[in-house]
């Protein structure tokens, strides 16, 4: 049986105050064990990535309470949160989120360079996930001389680079076409069966067959499991 990995308690998420206040999450309860893939679905504006954020220690409940491997999150100080982000989570984003002046294998190393890690030991840890990826022929270009299915693979390498439990993609494939997204999402399933614990924002239901289950959520409030 898996183990729980994440778990959110009566977790409600508020944005500015009064009259201009949002209520992102409402009174959220999930939980995902070790080595599960997971897809978090619904409209826009509905919380999604707000979720993924709270969920990547990128941002706190206003309200609740969130578990990481049984440890509560909101107990720990900055500086805690901060190593628990970088060293339990890879991120990967729609956009690539890559520096346009920095090469493939020097995006990929960047994770490293806050974990004081020697550069020969993160060039050979870059290298290694390029080759994995079947990009290392890509090493030396710019994200500008790359496909967009290339550029997310650059992403997915410097997520995978320090070597985290759980990898967070938020639309991985909403910038690509439908064949280039099933090589992504192949890739996913790939490190699924490594042992990594996946979570998926999307709203692609084609994208979301790929998972084990769907998280639906709407106006806030996860409407089904």
């Amino acid at each position: 049986m898996m183990e729980e990995t994440i778990r959110l308690t009566n977790v409600t998420k508020v944005f500015g105050e009064k009259e201009n206040e949002v209520v992102a999450l409402k009174n959220v309860n999930i939980s995902i064990k070790r080595g599960e893939m997971v897809a978090i679905m619904g409209p826009s504006g509905s919380g999604k990535s707000t979720l993924l954020n709270i969920i990547g220690c990128l941002d706190k409940p206003t309200v609740g309470n969130y578990f990481l491997e049984g440890i509560s999150v909101k107990n720990l100080s900055q500086n805690e949160i901060a190593s628990l982000r970088n060293n339990k989570f890879g991120f990967v984003f729609q956009d690539f989120a890559l520096l346009q002046e920095y090469s493939s294998l020097d995006n990929v190393i960047l994770p490293l360079t806050y974990r004081n890690q020697s550069y020969s030991k993160s060039i050979k840890i870059g290298k290694k996930y390029l080759q994995k990826l079947d990009i290392y022929d890509k090493r030396n270009k710019k994200p500008c001389e790359l496909s967009g299915g290339h550029q997310q693979k650059v992403a997915i390498a410097r997520a995978l680079a320090s070597n985290p439990a759980i990898i967070l993609a938020d639309e991985p494939t909403g910038a690509l076409d439908q064949r280039t997204g099933m090589d992504i999402m192949g890739i996913f399933r790939n490190l699924n069966f490594e042992g990594k614990t996946i979570i998926i924002v999307t709203h692609d239901r084609f994208i979301s067959s790929y998972c084990h289950r769907v998280i639906w959520i709407s106006d806030g409030r996860v409407t089904d499991l």
